[in-house]
């Protein structure tokens, strides 16, 4: 895999030319920057910016403005090739909270590992429906320890509007969630992203994680996906590494309330 050309690739088909996340979304370029506006329930952010030193604070501020108009929190997600290369130190100086950082790390399909199981005891389960939802979000409510209100609502609205889109799984011991995760599908691009994969404290440890990401990775080939996306936290990128991602950047979301 060429390193820099597929990162090209991400930021092209991913970020600048973004797709809105689900039914209540839209994307819109402003000048430099590629941002997606939602509901309150649904996410929204900046994507993508081309910007430079001298134009970077005022497109900074022309973003505050217009989520403050909506009274939408929203977040910037910057990337460690982004530019300018103190973008994240100017955001923090306008009133932004970094979050942990993350590693973008992204495989072929064709060269991962696919054949790992689920440990005994635990049956891997398709959402589909409102009852589904509400088993992946009780499992992402006791991993996380976050309320799972913003992930209800957009996955009940996914699964409405456009469910060719959205592959979701929970993880469960006898009738007891304990993981879920779930894979976005973007139709034109080679690229799926992974995103969730919590698991209950109780039952880390065990290849849960594991066996979720080869499940996903197994419906992407399917497919026809070549590339799979994670932003990998860092409990989880040593897994995904051994296999077979590669770190290609690094994404801090920078988050700005009104």
């Amino acid at each position: 895999m060429n390193h820099a050309a597929v990162l090209a690739h991400y930021d092209r088909a991913m970020r600048e030319g973004a797709r809105p996340d689900g039914p209540d979304a839209r994307i819109e370029r402003a000048g430099d920057v590629v941002r997606q506006v939602a509901s309150a329930q649904g996410w929204n952010g900046v994507l993508w910016s081309a910007l430079d030193a001298v134009g970077a604070d005022a497109a900074i501020a022309e973003q505050i403005e217009y989520f403050t108009r909506l009274g939408r929190e929203f977040e910037w997600k910057v990337y460690g090739h982004d530019l300018p290369t103190d973008l994240g130190q100017r955001l923090g100086a306008a009133g932004f909270t970094p979050e942990p950082q993350e590693t973008l790390v992204i495989a072929e399909v064709a060269s991962l590992t696919l054949d790992a199981e689920p440990p005994a005891g635990i049956r891997i389960l398709p959402v589909t429906d409102a009852a589904g939802v509400d088993l992946m979000a009780e499992a992402h409510e006791k991993a996380f320890g976050t309320d799972s209100t913003r992930l209800r609502h957009r996955m009940l609205a996914r699964l409405a509007a456009a469910p060719d889109t959205i592959v979701a799984m929970v993880a469960v011991a006898g009738h007891e969630p304990v993981s879920s995760a779930r894979m976005e599908l973007v139709p034109g691009t080679p690229f799926a992203g992974l995103w969730g994969g919590g698991t209950v404290e109780a039952w880390r440890g065990r290849g849960i994680y594991r066996a979720l990401v080869a499940h996903r990775a197994r419906v992407a080939a399917d497919r026809g996906y070549r590339y799979l996306q994670v932003d990998a936290s860092a409990d989880s990128r040593p897994i995904l590494e051994r296999l077979g991602f590669t770190a290609l950047s690094t994404t801090t979301p920078y988050v700005y309330v009104p």
